[in-house]
């Protein structure tokens, strides 16, 4: 709208927003008129209803603009730096006040060198070299160098060895050194001797560390020897556990029980270390009592201390109670009923939002009891998120529900699968929320890219519709359950690298393959990914759960332990 034709909409506009002021419902409004105001340059309008809590960067850059037009210009000046200080690429509405700030010659050759540097330390090289051309070429040359070594490493690293340049520092050469180490680790290997007669004595340790990491995510014995050459005051508890790791995987055990002994009481108070310290020592005892100390602790370590000591696992559950006239009452308040009315037609973060408006005002017993109210009414990613935020892990009958039964019930009986595992997937993947997709393009409750989808398909020998509908549970939990099983199929049943190759995907876990036989606990600790490492770990336990609710029984996992082996 013009802006004569749209005055008396503003005024629309501005009544109600003062009228259902701090309510929920006006903040995609007040975000949509203030832009509205922005394209029509009605700036002052836009600083006198700007809303810091509200605003992105965007949103900040144009009433940085509209302060400019209006001459407002008290302590703009480092408000603007402020914005330009990121390491990030900046939305285009930044630009005029980055410009008006150059104007007044306030934005230098040190704020833009500043803001390459930023860049680069975040790995945003090629934006980094935009920017960099704004500097003098004698100020731009050692960024631009290290732009080299984040996007080439090797040639980089090689062209300096060869004709050490005054421009690179040693923080750059780690810099590049550490991504060659972990993408190229052969390669950074047959230049390590070179490089560290390169360098003075006191840094060499952190490069051998750099590769010590890259070949122990690789899952090469070298790395042993490159752990060795690390000095004691660059050994962390990072380094220990990858130390620990690598040591397991070679069969070490002195070593990764040496290692382990040396984390810090924090890091060996944790029941995965603990687990690990067990499976170390020769002492019976020690065994089995760090093995009854891990138990209590429900998660993926209690379920295989457990079956190393010849048991089942077994949750202990600590359940809460449901009060129905607390739930009743908190239903029935107006922004509970909104959040409750938005839910259910589909528009989620608008029914979050407002839930938390309503639930700003709960005590603690009340926030308890809003937890069985979400799950009561299908809101399970809530539920959760609730439990979580109380501290409430170990309630599984609220927290572990079972929806979509006979559709999972189906998609197990066609594919022979436990429901219990596709309940775990599915609780692990979206909590059951039927339209999440992620940044990557996975859809629905299994978390499917369209084209797995439609691979699968294919292999079931079914026609692929021309708009496969993933946010359909009847379709995304039966071509879910299908990847699922062709998985198991692809790593000889073995439910640890299938779980791992749903996550990652095959392709990294087959990489991930050993060339002899490695026990399934040894296997997993040295899954390079931490998320799919972590993933395994929670879907694994939530299998656990999920059987435990539906036979009352303890679990078997002892086939979690066995050997990962080559691909035939």
């Amino acid at each position: 709208a013009t802006s004569s034709a749209g005055s008396g909409i503003d005024d629309d506009v501005l009544a109600f927003l003062n009228r259902h002021d701090g309510q929920p419902v006006t903040r995609n409004l007040r975000i949509i008129w203030l832009d509205s105001l922005a394209r029509r340059e009605h700036w002052q309008a836009y600083v006198d209803h700007f809303d810091r809590d509200i605003a992105d960067t965007r949103m900040r850059c144009l009433e940085l603009r509209a302060r400019i037009a209006l001459d407002m210009l008290g302590g703009i000046a480092p408000a603007i730096l402020d914005e330009w200080l990121t390491p990030f690429q900046l939305p285009a509405e930044c630009e005029p006040a980055f410009q008006w700030l150059r104007d007044q010659g306030l934005l230098d050759d040190d704020a833009t060198a500043a803001r390459v540097r930023l860049l680069l330390e975040n790995g945003q090289a090629a934006f980094a070299r935009i920017i960099a051309r704004r500097l003098p070429a004698e100020r731009a040359r050692p960024l631009l160098a290290w732009a080299d070594l984040i996007e080439r490493p090797l040639s980089a690293i090689e062209a300096h060895l060869n004709q050490p340049s005054a421009d690179i520092d040693t923080a750059m050469l780690l810099d590049g050194w550490s991504r060659l180490a972990r993408n190229n680790p052969d390669a950074a290997r047959g230049l390590l001797e070179q490089l560290l007669s390169a360098l003075a004595p006191e840094e060499r340790s952190l490069f051998a560390r750099a590769l010590a990491y890259g070949l122990a995510w690789d899952r090469r014995a070298e790395a042993l020897d490159l752990f060795e050459r690390i000095d004691s005051s660059d050994i962390d508890d990072y380094t220990r556990e990858w130390h620990a790791r690598a040591a397991l995987w070679a069969g070490d055990w002195q070593r990764a029980a040496d290692e382990i002994a040396a984390l810090s009481p924090e890091r060996l108070a944790l029941p995965q270390w603990r687990y690990w310290a067990a499976r170390m020592t020769d002492d019976r005892d020690r065994r089995e009592a760090l093995y009854e100390s891990v138990l209590p602790s429900d998660n993926y370590f209690a379920a295989v201390s457990a079956a190393r000591m010849r048991d089942r696992a077994l949750p202990h559950p600590d359940p809460t109670s449901a009060d129905d006239v607390t739930i009743a009452r908190l239903a029935s308040m107006p922004a509970i009923e909104r959040a409750a009315e938005l839910w259910h037609v589909g528009l989620p973060v608008a029914a979050t939002r407002e839930w938390r408006f309503g639930a700003a005002a709960f005590d603690a017993y009340q926030t308890l009891q809003s937890i069985y109210l979400a799950s009561r009414l299908g809101w399970y990613d809530l539920a959760v998120t609730t439990a979580t935020e109380l501290g409430i892990f170990y309630d599984y009958a609220l927290l572990y529900p079972t929806p979509y039964a006979e559709l999972v019930e189906a998609a197990a009986r066609e594919f022979d699968l436990e429901p219990a595992m596709l309940y775990a997937i599915m609780r692990q993947e979206s909590l059951f929320r039927t339209d999440v997709q992620s940044s990557a393009g996975a859809r629905g409750l299994m978390q499917l890219q369209p084209g797995t989808a439609e691979a699968v398909l294919r292999r079931l020998g079914e026609p692929v519709p021309r708009t496969l509908d993933l946010l359909d549970p009847a379709t995304n939990i039966r071509l879910g359950a299908a990847e699922f099983a062709r998985l198991l199929e692809r790593y000889d049943d073995h439910v640890v690298p299938a779980l791992a190759a749903y996550n990652a995907g095959p392709t990294p876990v087959d990489r991930w393959l050993p060339d002899q036989p490695v026990e399934g606990d040894i296997w997993l600790e040295n899954v390079p990914y931490n998320e799919t490492r972590d993933y395994v770990r929670r879907v694994l336990w939530h299998s656990v759960v999920y059987e435990w609710l539906e036979r009352g029984r303890g679990v078997d996992v002892d086939h979690w332990l066995d050997d990962v082996r080559p691909l035939p």
